[in-house]
């Protein structure tokens, strides 16, 4: 019933190592179909190397089993929220890819140093606050979640496809599950830079200038995007 939609979000998630992003099972890849109410995710604890399409748990945004037999990712409860609170996300990606966590660790947002950030980001990738004590002893998981969306609710998702949970590590999202999987590697990959120039710069490096984040976020997203080539579907954003 849902082959097309476990196959893709089955891919995507092996993408996620392909491009070492995660290590054992530390991550988790989902994907929507918002026409029939439900998103498709990981189930929690397998290897990689082990999963199969069929593996893939179909679940409704309540957090119900739809189809499958094995136990959808613990984070499902996560990924719901971001379904629920940001309309134009169609998949969610959560890896624990080194510098993007040592910033979350740190509690520190990424800032927008250069280029290669502001073609993808508006701005520095936002840091969420602790979950609380009181919020981890009860479903700590969909918390987590919900501190990610108020952390959002002075920014576009759009602009900004990815966050940093204090303490934790990294979430990315986009339009499509594949979408998810680049921003989560572009998130990686800024974070890598930010890490090195703020090294070489004794931590003194200025932040990219507005119009410089402006120019560049505009050239790749957006009505008057030029970046790249036409094309024939609507599916993604142009990159």
């Amino acid at each position: 019933m849902f082959k097309d939609l476990k196959e893709r979000v089955w891919e995507a998630n092996l993408d996620l190592v392909r491009r070492g992003l995660v290590s054992l099972t530390f991550g988790n890849a989902s994907g929507a179909d918002r026409a029939r109410g439900v998103l498709a995710i990981k189930p929690s604890g397998l290897e990689y190397g082990a999963l199969k399409p069929s593996d893939i748990v179909i679940v409704d945004f309540r957090g119900r089993v739809v189809e499958g037999k094995l136990r959808p990712s613990s984070d499902t409860p996560t990924h719901i929220e971001i379904y629920r609170a940001f309309s134009g996300v169609g998949g969610v990606v959560h890896v624990h890819s080194p510098y993007a966590t040592i910033f979350a660790q740190a509690r520190r947002p990424i800032p927008c140093l250069g280029t290669t950030h502001a073609d993808y980001f508006k701005g520095p990738v936002p840091v969420t606050r602790l979950v609380s004590a009181r919020e981890a002893g009860k479903d700590y998981e969909a918390a987590t979640g919900r501190v990610i969306v108020g952390r959002f609710r002075r920014l576009d998702p759009s602009d900004t496809p990815g966050v940093l949970v204090a303490g934790h590590g990294p979430y990315a999202w986009g339009g499509t599950v594949e979408e998810a999987v680049r921003h989560a590697l572009v998130l990686e990959t800024v974070a890598r830079a930010a890490w090195g120039t703020l090294a070489l710069a004794g931590g003194r490096s200025r932040t990219l200038p507005a119009y410089l984040i402006r120019r560049h976020f505009g050239r790749k997203h957006g009505p008057d995007a030029y970046y790249g080539q036409a094309r024939t579907t609507s599916k993604e954003t142009p990159s």
